[in-house]
């Protein structure tokens, strides 16, 4: 696991966006992104298209699957994560719709949700790299707390807590749905590079918890411990309870020329 700890909230953005384009690059037009939603990421897709714009990023044969999506709600809702991710993502960074995919969040469809999700990121050869942002209580996706660690794509029951996280979004908590569709941890394990950003000191205990502690379904983003090659780009405030903490930038500081990101 690779901690980067950034000076702002900009620069989790750019070096979030500096290690995914390293990646791109590396795999080819024809990449297969793992997209998030919710706060966290947007900084780092807006920096991916503005590469994109300046023509040092060819995403133009790439694919995305999002993570989740919430149960119920249309798909031209504004907070319906189908819609979050054609503003955030599909539009800005040029990506052919036909090829961004969002989990099917309808009542009518959910009980073969899942397993048609698993279908499809099977059908694309899975994901090169995952895109995450993390809950307070230590979500990934939305597999809340005593979420199996090997867990598939799903219908789960949200909590509170995320609830009432993600009220801001809605115009009252009432609004937010109970439910949704996600990509499992055992999924999202499969991706073969992760780069999960974080900003802000609501998420500093939930960062201690999944980097320093122990692998434990009450931290389901712990199981990234496990991950063969992720990268955790933070702030200062979400850094501030990492006991290792200037270690991490020791090591970020010394890291040879050929590990370097290229900022723009």
């Amino acid at each position: 696991m690779e901690i980067i700890i950034c000076s702002s909230e900009s620069q989790v953005g750019e070096v979030g966006a500096a290690k995914v384009a390293q990646i791109a690059r590396k795999v080819g037009p024809a990449v297969v992104l793992g997209v998030a939603t919710g706060g966290s990421p947007l900084a780092t897709y807006r920096v991916l298209a503005e590469r994109v714009r300046a023509g040092n990023l060819d995403l133009s044969q790439a694919s995305a699957f999002a993570l989740d999506e919430y149960v119920g709600l249309p798909i031209d809702h504004p907070q319906s994560y189908f819609d979050t991710i054609r503003r955030t993502v599909t539009e800005p960074l040029g990506l052919d719709p036909n090829r961004v995919h969002v989990p099917d969040g309808s009542l009518d469809r959910l009980e073969s949700a899942g397993d048609r999700y698993e279908d499809l990121i099977r059908q694309a050869g899975g994901v090169d790299i995952q895109i995450l942002g993390i809950g307070s209580n230590g979500h990934i996706g939305f597999n809340e707390p005593t979420s199996s660690l090997n867990s598939r794509t799903r219908h789960k029951t949200l909590t509170d807590g995320t609830r009432k996280d993600n009220a801001r979004f809605f115009s009252s908590l009432d609004e937010v749905p109970t439910g949704c569709v996600t990509q499992g941890l055992g999924t999202i394990m499969d991706a073969r590079h992760s780069v999960l950003v974080a900003t802000g000191e609501a998420k500093a205990r939930a960062i201690a918890a999944i980097v320093e502690g122990p692998i434990m379904a009450m931290w389901p983003g712990s199981i990234l411990q496990m991950h063969p090659d992720i990268t955790v780009v933070v702030d200062e405030p979400a850094a501030s309870k990492l006991i290792q903490a200037d270690y991490y930038k020791h090591v970020y500081a010394d890291r040879p020329d050929w590990q370097k990101l290229e900022l723009l």
